[in-house]
């Protein structure tokens, strides 16, 4: 009797052990973390908040700071990051486009300087840049070098979408680099009379009112006169978004928006197809643009196709 009490004690304890043993691991695997830059997190929080309604017993949540970060089973990239991901195991599907434009802070020193300028792609790499191939044509512009360029250094920065628009490298920058978040810029710009930078269009619009936040100017570019309205300070979001749809303007740098994603786990993958074909209507709301209807079907038939071979 004593040996069979033993024994059972023992089962109970390698049971109670196991359910202990087992709990935190559920409890992780039981939520996705997505991982974005923070222009695109109002973006992915609607997504999150939508697609629960239709799917109440799935949980995703927006990786922040350091929290979660070995446990990212979404990753929102750029097109130049999924290009030289070395992560074979990924796959990237794109859902919007982001755009980038020049700013400075609005009544500054800067902006007096810049005032009636129609920079084009060789002004805006002699205000921006280091080169030696326009370093001539930089000391005409003796009003520029007062200038201080402030620029993102980080991963999830679009300076390096912003040089490679313009073919320079993203360590050419001059001025001063800024660590953290791009939303880092616009304060650089608040306290440097003299600071110019640029942003993507979700960090440089109120997206409430859809104007140009009050404390920032955009740096005027050369484009077509037919468009020149939309380039104003007095232009919406919306209004630039539709120029930006339909007209190819060499000054602005626009890239696509992605997802790097584990395409084993069936739950990711029936979420970004949620994703491409429902979550793709918010984009203008946050101040993405959309992707060309080809390029848009080809990510969808992308995702299809891998929940197609799982089954």
């Amino acid at each position: 009797m004593k040996r069979i009490a033993l024994a059972i004690t023992v089962l109970l304890s390698i049971g109670i052990s196991s359910i202990w043993a087992e709990e935190p691991s559920a409890n992780v695997s039981g939520v996705r973390y997505v991982k974005a830059p923070r222009f695109a997190r109002p973006l992915v929080e609607k997504w999150i908040s939508e697609y629960a309604k239709t799917q109440p017993g799935i949980e995703f949540q927006i990786a922040k700071g350091q929290q979660n970060q070995d446990n990212i089973d979404l990753n929102i990239v750029f097109d130049y990051q999924d290009n030289n991901t070395q992560d074979f195991s990924h796959t990237v599907v794109y859902f919007g486009e982001f755009a980038v434009l020049p700013v400075t802070a609005s009544g500054s020193e800067a902006a007096k300087v810049l005032e009636g300028k129609h920079l084009n792609s060789k002004k805006l790499k002699q205000l921006y840049f280091f080169n030696d191939d326009f370093e001539e044509e930089t000391n005409k512009n003796v009003q520029f070098e007062k200038l201080v360029v402030y620029s993102g250094s980080n991963a999830s920065s679009v300076a390096s979408s912003f040089a490679r628009n313009l073919g320079v490298e993203n360590s050419s920058f001059r001025g001063r680099r800024i660590s953290g978040d791009d939303l880092f810029l616009n304060t650089a710009l608040k306290k440097d009379p003299l600071g110019v930078s640029f942003n993507a269009l979700p960090n440089i619009f109120d997206l409430q009112s859809r104007h140009l936040k009050s404390d920032l100017t955009i740096i005027g570019l050369d484009v077509k006169k037919r468009i020149k309205d939309s380039f104003s300070n007095e232009a919406t979001l919306d209004e630039l978004i539709a120029t930006l749809e339909k007209d190819k303007v060499q000054e602005v740098a626009v890239e696509k928006i992605g997802v790097s994603f584990d395409p084993t786990d069936d739950v990711v993958n029936q979420f970004l197809l949620w994703v491409l074909t429902t979550g793709i209507e918010y984009n203008h709301e946050f101040g993405l643009l959309n992707l060309d209807n080809n390029v848009a079907q080809v990510q969808i038939d992308n995702v299809k196709n891998i929940l197609t071979a799982q089954k």
